[in-house]
């Protein structure tokens, strides 16, 4: 078992407190963050996902509870003592240095001497690939290079945690999609711990071991990209990662068959697991868009239900088709488009909607 880089456990933090203006901005939060671990806190602006992370950089104190780093409580141990680095959303470069005097500034900070500057700096740029940038200037660097610089620098301490508070936000799509992949590169070739937050879902999909996703200063699930997203357990998880139909349903049987559920229009869905629930329980699914196929009526036997496509979206790769099935329950299915780039269905089409047995999920939590 891999040896634990951060310990949060049962971190409270109010601001304000015992004043007009108290606000609880983590409510009793806790989780545990190995070694070598890319983890990644999502949610919301709010969710207290940025304080979670101020507080394992020491930049604030909680309010109660305890943040361990390889077993040692952080308590009192201002930020300058403790071996984490922080790459902060807006780089913080130093304008009036170049880009090696920049990234060796840490490091004459904390008394090494030149000859271990000059080496780091340039082990670190050779890493981040901007080795030929070293005596110009940020201001004479893009936006992804700056970012790569600001990363250098975080890493020349060789920090045992790096914090990452929404690094990408400030960058365009293409150059944010480059840098998820490197930044994953990078964490795996330096085999340093990773917590990175940010509100976007692709990103915590594509770089992440494992999500949090916060809601309102609380975790709402721990898991890896796929358990978060295949198995959310509650509404606001199954939410904010994704699109999600959300049906209401009665379980009508539940059998060594599986689980059948009743939905309106008197259609029946077969799901996997029942979670507890029992014959009559009402409950909410949730089915993403993808896992609902749709076929043209003449396309073979109709082992499925009648549906007519009410409204159809354009997403270039992907048409989105809200469906409406027996003319009651509504959902909105997910089609990848022709090699032509058309769609398969236009407005008013009837189709055969088919969902496997297990593609619908039981929300435990509602």
């Amino acid at each position: 078992m891999a040896e634990l880089a951060v310990e949060v456990a049962g971190v409270t933090k109010i601001f304000g407190e015992k004043t007009d203006n108290e606000v609880t901005a983590l409510d009793n939060v806790t989780v545990n963050i190995s070694d070598n671990e890319f983890f990644t806190l999502l949610g919301p602006s709010g969710c207290g996902k940025t304080t979670l992370l101020r507080l394992v950089a020491g930049f604030e104190h909680q309010s109660r509870g305890e943040i361990l780093l390889f077993g040692e409580n952080l308590h009192g141990l201002p930020p300058q003592n403790r071996p984490v680095n922080t790459v902060f959303q807006h780089y913080a470069l130093f304008p009036h240095m170049t880009i090696e005097q920049n990234v060796g500034f840490p490091l004459k900070m904390l008394g090494r001497d030149e000859k271990q500057i000059s080496n780091t700096v340039q082990e670190m740029l050779v890493l981040v690939k901007m080795g030929e940038f070293a005596t110009r200037y940020p201001a004479q660097l893009s936006g992804g290079q700056q970012q790569r610089i600001a990363l250098a620098r975080a890493l020349a301490p060789q920090p045992k945690v790096l914090l990452l508070d929404e690094p990408l936000s400030a960058l365009d799509l293409k150059l944010r999609e480059q840098m998820r992949t490197e930044l994953k590169m990078l964490q795996r070739e330096t085999g340093i711990t990773f917590i990175f937050v940010t509100h976007d879902q692709v990103e915590a999909l594509t770089m992440s071991d494992r999500i949090a996703v916060m809601s309102s200063g609380q975790l709402q699930q721990i898991g890896t990209p796929i358990e978060i997203y295949e198995q959310p357990i509650n509404r606001f998880v199954a939410d904010f990662i994704g699109e999600t139909n959300f049906i209401e349903a009665t379980i009508s049987t539940i059998s060594e068959k599986g689980v059948s559920c009743q939905i309106r229009g008197n259609i029946e869905l077969w799901i996997g697991e029942s979670y507890g629930k029992s014959v009559g329980d009402r409950v909410t699914l949730a089915l993403r868009p993808e896992k609902i196929l749709l076929e043209a009526i003449n396309e073979g036997p109709a082992k499925g239900f009648t549906g007519k496509i009410e409204n159809s979206v354009y997403v270039g790769t992907d048409t989105i088709y809200h469906v409406s099935l027996n003319g009651a329950a509504q959902m909105v299915a997910r089609g990848q488009n022709t090699i032509l780039g058309e769609a398969r269905f236009k407005v008013g089409d009837m189709v055969i909607v088919k969902v496997a047995q297990g593609a619908a999920r039981i929300l435990v939590e509602g």
